[in-house]
């Protein structure tokens, strides 16, 4: 189909998803089954008291998603915190918010081929891992290349499921409890503890370690932020997102808290009494809860749960990429393409599938720590948005109600991902800093020693 002027019309991304699909992706993106799998690592951070490091979380990822919303209803674009940074700080900051968000949102499929591989090697451990590497990257690909919408119907049933398995989990962990047996040994019933602080709180505890742990968990909430990447393709998106981020990431945290404090009441040892390695721990806990013929049946669902995880989290960075390559930050002829008939930045998500395929050499600890220093430069940067948008430029700092919503709330936002910042990885902090020199590099390649400011799409008006 041609225009008036004889031209092909360029190709856009379809307007197509309404609330529920938006939920429905980011709780597969998020995958609530990962409260499995980072559950050793994050009991040995925090000294066993998971659930704690999960408030700690939440509360950063809850102001944070406030000022997610403030943004995405002045820009409702795929560029998620880049875009806001760019808009409303400088365009030089917002690509390097994009860049590493780049690396935050590239290893995040990783992360789902790592874990489907994890759990099938324990159902055939004969079977070579680069069979599953491959053929589940492929799949994940070829269903990203259908657009956002199928990804959504593909994921809804599996997320039902994947709440199914953990209320079942739970409730055997609760029964169990309740008769007082717990993974260590068989405990008198009459002292069994089902109600206790234990895994809160104790005489122990450490602000550090429960931080230390908060800092992982980033990585179990990546979805909720990467949802406003699909502003282009969303109806009313500046009604829709904000209130789809904000739900996706209470009802994610509240799922995580619950579940993760009888689970640690069950598991009260150090963790590596239990799981070894610690990023292995899904496979022991199923076992140590149910049958043989339960353990294989979670097994093979958590496969089909990473891959609807890994389908939202290609998804993602295939539509930063997008933004970036509309921009012409990158290069536009490739990463700013969009097909005709599909209607999606299919050469980025070729491009994600190829990156994921590097899965096979990796190890879930590490990319789960670079992740979060993606992670926490997006939400620091969103926050600080938020504070220039509103506060600064556009002078909404007289009233209460704007000093709260524009000022103390995103101060409150950073301040609590700073903390996480404290106690990040040094290894993740290390690579993050290089692949950022790598951004400030090219970017003063592309504005000629910082001569010009990064390109950028005049999509929004400012005086909007």
């Amino acid at each position: 189909m041609t225009n008036l002027s004889g031209t092909q019309p360029t190709a856009k991304l379809q307007k197509n998803l309404v609330l529920w699909h938006i939920i429905i992706i980011g709780l597969a993106y998020i995958q609530p089954l990962t409260l499995f799998d980072t559950f050793g690592l994050v009991s040995e951070r925090s000294g066993g008291h998971v659930p704690t490091s999960y408030i700690f979380a939440l509360v950063a990822i809850l102001l944070t998603s406030i000022s997610y919303g403030h943004m995405i209803r002045r820009y409702p674009s795929s560029g998620s915190a880049y875009t806001y940074a760019q808009k409303s700080i400088h365009p030089n900051v917002g690509f390097m918010v994009g860049w590493s968000s780049w690396l935050d949102y590239l290893l995040s499929p990783l992360v789902n081929i790592i874990l489907a591989d994890i759990y099938l090697r324990a159902l055939f451990p004969e079977v070579n891992n680069w069979i599953w590497v491959i053929g589940l990257t492929v799949l994940m690909t070829v269903i990203n290349l259908f657009g956002a919408r199928f990804v959504a119907r593909f994921n809804s049933t599996i997320v039902v499921i994947q709440l199914g398995v953990i209320f079942y989990f739970v409730y055997q962990v609760y029964i169990l409890l309740t008769q007082g047996v717990y993974a260590d040994g068989t405990l008198n019933p009459d002292k069994a503890e089902l109600w206790s602080l234990a895994p809160f709180w104790n005489e122990m505890t450490s602000v550090g370690a429960l931080i230390a742990g908060a800092t992982v968990l980033c990585f179990s909430f990546t979805g909720f932020d990467a949802l406003s990447s699909l502003a282009e393709e969303t109806k009313d998106a500046e009604k829709t997102l904000p209130r789809a981020i904000f739900t996706t990431a209470l009802v994610a945290g509240i799922i995580f808290i619950v579940s993760t404090y009888f689970i640690q009441l069950y598991f009260p040892s150090n963790p590596s009494t239990y799981f070894n390695p610690l990023d292995e721990s899904q496979p022991v806990m199923v076992a140590a809860i149910g049958s043989l013929a339960f353990k294989t049946m979670v097994l093979y669902f958590a496969v089909v749960a990473v891959m609807a995880s890994g389908i939202s989290a290609h998804a993602g960075v295939s539509r930063l990429m997008y933004v970036m390559g509309r921009d012409g930050v990158i290069n536009k002829k490739l990463f700013g393409h969009i097909s005709p008939r599909l209607h999606t930045p299919t050469y980025n998500i070729l491009i994600v599938g190829v990156v994921a395929l590097s899965a096979g050499f990796l190890d879930l600890e590490h990319i789960v720590n670079l992740i979060s220093f993606g992670a926490l430069t997006a939400f620091s940067f969103v926050n600080f948005s938020v504070i220039s948008r509103y506060a600064l430029r556009d002078g909404k700092n007289k009233t209460p109600k704007d000093i709260i919503s524009y000022i103390i709330i995103p101060t409150l936002g950073f301040a609590s991902v700073f903390m996480m910042w404290l106690e990040i990885d040094k290894l993740a902090l290390q690579i993050g800093l290089a692949w950022a020199v790598i951004g400030v590099g090219y970017l003063a390649y592309k504005t000629k020693g910082f001569k010009y400011n990064a390109p950028q799409h005049n999509e929004f008006d400012d005086r909007h």
